[in-house]
């Protein structure tokens, strides 16, 4: 395997770095370096998209003709790499990284042209109608259901963890359209403006005390057929289109450099009696065993890319990786919290939702530890349970 980049790639490299260094605000990345939840806070996303649209560089993954930058897949790599380097808000990924390959691929020329133009501008934010009570890793028993009546499709039911619909003004949803089949059969792709009335959202508090995501109520909600994207009861199939992309995306690896950065300049500065606790051999070799995993992960987003630039896919690869970033950054997360200390006890997030509007109590690299490690725990499920990861693995890779 040739890990090395050719002089085209590494001159592209060079044209990124100009780019972060010139239009990436002090503001906009002591914001990115502040987000404790998955995604970045709306107003910090958009002031980003707004500067990438304006480049042409906002939706590196769509057709040229859309407003796609037509780059190789090495070029996307590298603008990842480089993004998470230079602590780049991240983009929210559901209309933009999302929906929109299911749209390309399944949606009618109509939808393109309402949706597409308006997910680029930031005019439509969209939120994700998949999870219910009971229906998670097993989405197929999902019960929203949804009765033809005339022209309309009427929705009664109920999604939960809706990540921003709190901020998003579209939902696209899997709803039940036909109870009487095989659960993967009878299940349809709804887009669904969050202004129809009988829609209701409520906020749920993480135990980090974050308001990230939600349940989303459905009491006769009115939905045209004409925003169904693809045939009737074939929904299943268009989700697991999706989920593609919501698994898949740019190398963690990148990110958890700076976390590893981050971690030694705490440990550096914290102390363990009288000597930094950075030199204390047992905190120095688990960091250590988590660079040597890390580095492991490299080389197989490394494989990952040179399949992909040979035109194939990341088959089980992506599992692999998916749990290993997983571990590392939850392990990292929790030596940040040994490494804080008593600093972790008054976490942000519980200080901003209870009004206190003091000082910081302690150093500026300890205040969102704790939401971020509590936080870091919801992703051995999101984008795929682990046990889900680990059963892919054990069926493509070891034949069981």
């Amino acid at each position: 395997m040739n890990i090395e980049f050719s002089a085209e790639d590494e001159t592209f490299r060079t044209e990124v770095q100009t780019f972060l260094k010139e239009k990436l605000s002090p503001e906009l990345r002591r914001d990115a370096e502040r987000t404790t939840t998955v995604f970045a806070d709306k107003d910090v996303a958009m002031a980003w998209q707004e500067i990438l649209v304006g480049k042409g560089w906002a939706v590196p993954a769509w057709p040229g003709e859309h407003g796609g930058t037509e780059w190789t897949v090495t070029q996307k790599y590298i603008w990842g790499q480089e993004c998470a380097k230079a602590h780049a808000p991240g983009l929210i990924p559901l209309g933009l990284r999302m929906l929109t390959p299911v749209i390309f691929r399944y949606g009618t020329d109509e939808q393109k042209a309402e949706y597409l133009p308006k997910m680029l501008s930031g005019e439509h934010y969209w939120c994700q109608g998949y999870s219910e009570p009971g229906s998670g890793s097993d989405l197929s028993s999902l019960k929203t259901a949804a009765v033809k009546d005339g022209d309309d499709y009427v929705v009664n039911g109920t999604k939960i963890w809706t990540t921003h619909a709190q901020f998003a003004d579209h939902i696209f949803c899997l709803v039940r359209t036909d109870p009487n089949v095989k659960p993967q059969i009878g299940i349809t792709f709804l887009l669904i403006p969050m202004d129809t009335p009988g829609i209701t959202v409520e906020p749920i508090i993480t135990i980090a005390d974050d308001h990230e995501v939600n349940q989303v109520f459905f009491d006769d909600v009115r939905v045209p057929q004409a925003n169904r994207v693809g045939p009737e009861n074939e929904g299943w199939t268009v989700a697991k289109y999706l989920l593609e992309f919501e698994r898949g995306g740019g190398g963690a690896t990148p990110g958890i450099d700076e976390s590893i950065r981050d971690l030694k300049v705490i440990a550096s500065r914290e102390k363990d009696g009288a000597s930094a606790l950075m030199d204390d051999e047992g905190f120095a070799s688990r960091l250590s065993e988590l660079e040597i995993l890390n580095e492991s992960l490299r080389f197989q987003e490394l494989r990952t890319l040179e399949a992909l630039t040979k035109g194939g896919s990341p088959g089980a690869g992506s599992s692999l990786a998916k749990n290993t970033s997983v571990e590392i950054s939850q392990a990292l997360n929790m030596l940040k919290m040994e490494a804080v200390h008593y600093y972790g006890v008054p976490h942000a997030n519980k200080i901003s939702l209870n009004g206190f509007t003091e000082d910081w109590v302690g150093p500026d690299y300890a205040e969102t530890v704790t939401p971020r490690m509590i936080n870091s725990r919801a992703a051995s499920i999101f984008g795929g349970a682990k046990e889900v990861q680990k059963n892919i693995v054990a069926k493509v890779v070891l034949g069981l």
